[in-house]
């Protein structure tokens, strides 16, 4: 059975280990905030690349789509052109 002096001695130890308990948590509530505070800042890096990704493909689209318009617009005007081209009259006798 314990003696008196080691059941004190125990309770001193427990009781001397409760502040450092709360102290670790207090660093790492610090720690996990800056974790959030990278994972915020990954986040913004992230939805800046998707961004510029996508207004370098919409840009492209857009150069694309105009150049195909313009090719169709003078295949167009060509067809029209040989339509509307006058021949010479032929002198009349």
């Amino acid at each position: 059975m314990p003696t008196i002096v080691q059941r004190l001695l125990f309770i001193v130890l427990l009781v001397g280990m409760i502040p450092g308990a709360a102290l670790s948590q207090s660093t790492d509530q610090t720690q996990s905030n800056q974790g959030v505070g990278q994972d915020v800042n990954n986040a913004g890096h992230s939805t800046r690349q998707a961004a510029k990704k996508t207004a370098h493909k919409v840009k492209r689209g857009a150069k694309k789509g105009t150049h195909k318009a313009a090719k169709k617009t003078r295949e167009g005007a060509s067809k029209g052109e040989d339509k509307t081209e006058t021949r010479p009259s032929q002198p009349q006798q």
